[in-house]
């Protein structure tokens, strides 16, 4: 009798140790991530980017992304395309979470550069008005507030709340949006 309750016993610990280890320091991760950046047409206005973090201590960890940003601008009966490219490097800071790291709040500060074009280059609309900003390179700083949720010990799904604040541009230097995304971390 007493060998069965050594064995439950035994079973009951090793059940709470053998949970794996997340936000290990020096893990890396790739996560792929898409939203909206208006409420009015969110298929029509969207980014999707990719993005690679590498986990520091306590929660913390780094984040290096590459994103494609399109938005459309109404002109009489068509649409004027408005393309930006950035990439992004930066810091992210764990705020909130269970002891187990299974749901995560996340605050991140990352510094932004790139390039926008609108009308795909194009200066001249079809019928002869003239686009007045202009093709340039962008650069400024972005925040997100992330809910990171752990599906499984190396998948991780993102929810995100963000904006950029950029200088360069002619159109709008505040861009919020909001978005989803699936990160596996190896």
């Amino acid at each position: 009798m007493n060998k069965y309750i050594y064995m439950v016993i035994l079973m009951i610990t090793g059940m709470t140790y053998a949970q794996a280890q997340r936000m290990l320091p020096g893990q890396k991760g790739m996560e792929i991530n898409a939203g909206a950046l208006s409420y009015k047409s969110p298929g029509s206005n969207y980014y999707i980017n990719t993005a690679m973090i590498v986990n520091g201590r306590n929660g913390n960890y780094q984040l290096w992304a590459l994103e494609y940003a399109y938005q459309q601008y109404d002109y009489k009966d068509r649409h004027i395309a408005h393309d930006t490219f950035t990439a992004e490097g930066g810091y992210g800071f764990f705020l909130l979470g269970d002891s187990r790291k299974n749901i995560m709040l996340n605050g991140v500060l990352t510094g932004v550069a790139g390039y926008e074009t609108i009308n795909r280059g194009k200066t001249t609309l079809y019928d002869g008005a003239k686009v007045l900003h202009e093709d340039s390179f962008i650069y400024g700083v972005s925040g997100r507030l992330r809910l990171e949720t752990y599906l499984a010990d190396r998948f991780v799904l993102l929810t995100q709340g963000r904006t950029k604040f950029l200088w360069g541009t002619t159109l709008d230097k505040f861009r919020p949006s909001a978005g989803f995304g699936l990160r596996f971390n190896f």
